[in-house]
């Protein structure tokens, strides 16, 4: 289903005409009639429709969640939570999130259903990846030397990007930019794997 869908059906199972939810939403029945119509693919007040339909603005738009007072849970279909770095060094297998919290951008591959995605913080990874990029994680894909990872140390308090070297019984959390001091970080027992990065969404 689409929004289209969605807000039809739930509509119908209200017992509800086009004309009630209009005014109760404060807007006009023609623009109610494109939405279901699917001419209007982001109504503007979505949330106002949600709170009429009594459910969350987060199922209308990407049908996750429950039809009333959704949560958001990472394993939302298609759909991944962007989380911050704090977020992803206590990252784990089921974690839920405030639906009004979260934003959900769509997966164009296949990953787990524990999977996130975290934004580009720093230059760290110039030029390869920048600042305000958007790099997907999946905990559940198996990480290998070059993999790309987030990865939490023990003494810090978030996780960080960096590239994964395995150079026989060492490993290494790689930075990218050449002029980076600290270009290699040797982790032995004091560092997790939170996930490998398995797809970059390019900030504009």
């Amino acid at each position: 289903m689409d929004i289209a869908e969605r807000i039809k059906k739930l509509r119908t199972a209200l017992g509800m005409t086009q004309l009630q939810v209009a005014e109760l939403a404060s807007t006009s029945q023609t623009a109610l009639q494109k939405i279901e119509a699917g001419i209007t693919k982001n109504p503007r007040n979505l949330e106002r429709l949600a709170e009429v339909l009594q459910t969350s603005p987060e199922f209308l738009r990407f049908g996750v969640g429950h039809m009333d007072n959704a949560t958001v849970v990472a394993s939302a279909g298609n759909y991944l939570p962007l989380i911050s770095m704090v977020q992803a060094g206590v990252w784990t297998e089921i974690q839920e999130l405030p639906p009004l919290d979260v934003e959900l951008y769509p997966c164009p591959i296949k990953c787990s259903q524990h999977s996130f995605i975290v934004r580009v913080e720093g230059e760290s990874m110039l030029p390869d990846f920048r600042p305000g990029d958007l790099i997907y994680v999946d905990p559940d894909a198996q990480v290998e030397n070059g993999s790309y990872v987030v990865a939490r140390l023990d003494d810090e308090n978030q996780a960080t990007f960096k590239q994964l070297i395995i150079d026989g019984n060492k490993k290494y959390l790689k930075a990218l930019n050449p002029d980076w001091p600290n270009k290699f970080v040797e982790i032995n027992g004091n560092c997790t794997i939170v996930g490998k990065v398995v797809f970059t969404g390019k900030a504009l």
